[in-house]
């Protein structure tokens, strides 16, 4: 069994989605977790409610991972509550989907700063406290359209593939003290998001994966706490897909 006991997190976009699965199951899993949210303070206070209800602690963050200062002050507010960052998971994104000839200048920019650029930010303001500490993990969520590309996202699939890169620079710059760097990479899953695309798109995504349908928020939740552990310490720099076999590289 995974064992993060006495671990901290810190989660980005953690209060709905496959956020809150993550936040969630580290918490299962003896983490107490930091996290960010943008705007909606219900859903924030019950992701807190479900991490406590497992005797974890839980700190909600607001903010915005595309604001640098937003991304410092949310490794802050972990560091003085707990000490330390021992896992950081960059995953707050957003979708402004278009075609490219469509698409707005302002629609690639705020793709790019809150799926990229967030997570460099975050990743930067960790990075002195687990230099300090010799270790820790950090993974962060890309996508399928980042592998592949996807038409009607260029800013998005431009963004995701940027965060394997991100991943991969990560991991060779903070390997020698001990700090790993991953990235998960879903497929279609089920959330909020999904359950309202058109029944014959729903069909189309499921006959072309493989294991023959969507993936669930959980299951990403599972992926990230085994690169969170002990059990993955000597993996890095590696994209794990988690995508019912959609992609296969």
């Amino acid at each position: 069994m995974i064992d993060l006991s006495g671990r901290c997190a810190v989660v980005t976009g953690g209060s709905r989605g496959i956020g809150r699965a993550i936040v969630v199951r580290l918490g299962e899993q003896g983490a107490d977790v930091v996290f960010s949210y943008r705007g909606n303070a219900t859903a924030a206070a019950d992701t807190v409610a479900a991490v406590e209800a497992l005797g974890r602690k839980a700190i909600a963050h607001q903010g915005d991972v595309a604001d640098p200062a937003s991304a410092e002050s949310l490794v802050k507010a972990a560091l003085e509550a707990f000490g330390k960052v021992d896992i950081l998971v960059n995953n707050a994104g957003i979708t402004r989907d278009d075609l490219i000839m469509r698409m707005s200048v302002d629609a690639w920019r705020e793709v790019l700063e809150t799926n990229l650029f967030g997570a460099f930010y975050t990743t930067k303001a960790v990075t002195r406290p687990m230099l300090k500490a010799k270790g820790g993990r950090i993974i962060n969520i890309t996508s399928v359209s980042g592998q592949a590309g996807q038409t009607g996202q260029a800013n998005y699939s431009a963004a995701k593939a940027g965060l394997i890169g991100l991943t991969k620079a990560t991991a060779r710059e903070l390997a020698s003290r001990g700090i790993t760097a991953n990235a998960v990479a879903p497929g279609f899953v089920l959330t909020e998001l999904t359950r309202d695309l058109p029944e014959p798109l729903q069909a189309q995504i499921t006959a072309a994966t493989p294991l023959g349908r969507f993936g669930t928020a959980d299951e990403i939740a599972n992926a990230v706490a085994f690169l969170a552990s002990d059990e993955a310490a000597y993996i890095t720099g590696q994209v794990l897909a988690v995508d019912g076999g959609l992609v296969m590289m």
